[in-house]
């Protein structure tokens, strides 16, 4: 079901992710990426900074992303737990579901990559309507699109 969020609705920034816990996650990825840290470290760091602020965005987006490709369930969890995690967040601020949530503000992007990865994750096990939900609910939030849905 469509939410189609008309352009000229006002957006909205979430706020950032609590104490230094974006910056933490931040700094674990780069690690990881540049084979500073194995799967294993990464994890633990992950799980460390999710267990200290469990409201972190970025933090559920980077641990469903690292388990998406070995482990769709656990990745369809922690996707889950951040979506739902923004969506009280958002609540919280005065969101009401008809603004959007822009890529181009950082504080939102935790809650993108979540909605994404859960849109990949519901694909994957076979949950159509739940992919095709989110898919539209990411290019409602985010006409600019960041992430490609619309490409061919």
């Amino acid at each position: 079901m469509a939410i189609n969020i008309p352009l000229g609705q006002p957006y909205v920034t979430l706020p950032a992710d609590p104490d230094d816990s974006a910056s933490q996650t931040a700094a674990a990825q780069s690690a990881f990426q540049a084979g500073k840290l194995d799967a294993a470290a990464y994890r633990q760091q992950l799980n460390a900074i999710v267990r200290r602020c469990p409201t972190c965005l970025s933090g559920w987006a980077a641990l469903g992303e690292l388990s998406l490709p070995d482990d769709v369930i656990a990745a369809y969890a922690f996707f889950r737990t951040g979506y739902h995690r923004g969506l009280d967040r958002g609540r919280t601020n005065g969101w009401n579901g008809s603004q959007q949530l822009r890529w181009e503000h950082a504080n939102n992007q935790g809650f993108l990559r979540c909605l994404y990865g859960l849109m990949l994750a519901a694909s994957e096990i076979g949950e159509e309507s739940e992919a095709t939900r989110t898919r539209t609910f990411l290019l409602d939030l985010d006409p600019a699109d960041h992430f490609g849905l619309e490409q061919p």
